[in-house]
């Protein structure tokens, strides 16, 4: 081999994707789909919901302090941890429900990604230009117009993750109350913090990683094929009329090629800079935009549209044997998610239809198990835990039944009687309880202990033990 050869590269610095400006009718539900879900985003921590006197007002809030989670008119304390768990086994089985039959929709339209790379993407095109612009403007030697144009550019993106990230925060607090600590300068310096981390982490994730979030950092880009069939929708290119493709001038002759005219439009508008005409690829998140392209020069050059869209694989091959395709949307595998959602719903829309407004805990003593005073009886201790999840201060009476000659002695602030347990509003109340009875012939009995409201009703019961012999 010659000195002189060049040294072979096994990485190549990745080329920045600038999308072309197109409009069309998937440009424009881009921009319906970003409008909506940023003023949800914006909008939702300002939304009131009267949950009572002792409750906070805001209609959606995840309250650290308090340990409550609030959703309108639910409230999830963390004993029912379940409740969120359910969620997110919904939110994962739909979008699985959703790719199966749309390909990656989701990412194309309300990711939050794709949501804030759209923005920053049109913040820099206003103030830069279309996409020749900003690549001869980045690529072009320091000037005063460089200068200026990617200072407003970033300054404009920072305002925007600072928004972001202010947004964000408003979930965790009262949204009025810290907007008037932000505009007074007088913000927590843990809230502060987040604001700040926000504010970077949106600034670099859509202001300069973009493309490359879906491409190498997103998991689900790797495994969305799994959910993938051949009646699954995906942005496709139609070979058997776009082949052979090359430039054409009006008035020659379409016989013999076909009608890909080789512009390169559908490239130059991808926002991940693939090329949809080698067919399906990891990378594409089925936006539509390469479609509005590929449209609009169909219509230039007078041939149908569609020779880039929607489609399923066997739409595809159905055109290559001569045939029509119906695609089937309800199918085993669409079946397997509804049933799964169906089955997840209807479990957490009976939990929440049967949550009790209240609960028990009992945890009896480690250490010692049992104590035998001087009389002969025997003395077990507990820590009891009741909890109001109710909105008004509710007094308790608590009992224990399954053991004879039993008696029960709460110690606690102001000694209590175990008939008259206050318990206030969105609160735990912690008891140290003592049952003291004469020893039984079994070295350890079943007790249920049972908690009622003043008017006797029973709210809560717990099965435990009584122990007076080690084993």
């Amino acid at each position: 081999m010659s000195d002189t050869a060049a040294p072979i590269k096994f990485f190549e610095k990745r080329e920045r994707a600038y999308p072309k400006r197109i409009w069309g009718k998937y440009r424009q539900l881009k921009w319906v789909a970003m409008i909506v879900t940023l003023s949800i985003y914006y909008l939702a921590p300002f939304l009131r919901w009267d949950r009572g006197l002792h409750a906070p007002d805001q209609a959606i809030l995840i309250d650290m302090p308090a340990r409550r989670a609030y959703f309108f008119f639910i409230e999830i304390w963390p004993q029912e941890v379940y409740y969120l768990t359910g969620i997110l086994v919904m939110a994962a089985v739909a979008l699985f429900f959703v790719t199966s039959l749309a390909g990656r929709v989701w990412c194309g339209y309300t990711c939050p990604q794709t949501v804030w790379t759209d923005l920053f993407v049109w913040v820099e095109r206003i103030v830069q230009g279309d996409r020749a612009k900003r690549m001869r403007l980045a690529k072009g030697p320091l000037s005063f117009e460089k200068i200026w144009k990617f200072g407003v550019t970033h300054f404009l993106w920072i305002v925007i993750g600072a928004l972001t990230g202010g947004a964000w925060v408003f979930y965790f607090n009262d949204a009025p109350t810290l907007v008037d600590q932000i505009v007074h300068l007088d913000v927590p310096w843990s809230v502060g913090v987040w604001i700040v981390a926000l504010t970077f982490s949106t600034y670099l994730m859509a202001g300069f990683a973009r493309e490359q979030v879906c491409m190498y950092m997103c998991p689900y880009s790797r495994f969305q094929s799994a959910m993938f069939d051949k009646d699954t929708l995906i942005i496709g290119y139609d070979e058997v009329r776009g082949e052979p493709r090359g430039k054409h001038k009006k008035g020659e002759s379409w016989d013999g090629r076909g009608d890909c005219v080789d512009c390169t439009l559908c490239v130059q508008v991808c926002p991940v800079g693939i090329d949809i005409r080698d067919g399906l690829q990891m990378e594409c998140i089925a936006c539509g935009l390469c479609v509005d392209a590929c449209n609009e020069i169909m219509d230039k050059v007078d041939r149908p549209r569609g020779l880039i869209r929607y489609d399923t694989m066997n739409n595809q091959e159905a055109r290559l044997e001569g045939r029509t395709q119906n695609p089937h949307i309800l199918r085993p595998r669409t079946f397997w998610y509804i049933a799964i959602l169906a089955i997840v719903g209807g479990v957490m829309l009976f939990g929440l239809i049967n949550r009790s407004p209240s609960d028990l805990n009992v945890l009896h003593d480690r250490n010692p198990l049992f104590v035998t005073l001087s009389d002969g009886t025997i003395r077990n201790g507990y820590d009891v835990k009741i909890l109001n999840k109710t909105h008004e201060d509710m007094v308790f009476s608590l009992s224990v039944s399954g053991l004879d000659g039993a008696n029960l002695r709460v110690q606690a602030a102001g000694d209590p009687e175990p008939d008259a347990l206050l318990v206030y509003a969105d609160s735990v109340g912690h008891y140290r309880v003592f049952v003291t009875a004469p020893k039984p012939a079994q070295g350890r009995s079943d007790v249920t202990f049972t908690a009622r409201t003043m008017d006797g009703a029973i709210v809560e019961t717990y099965s435990g033990l009584f122990l007076s012999e080690r084993r």
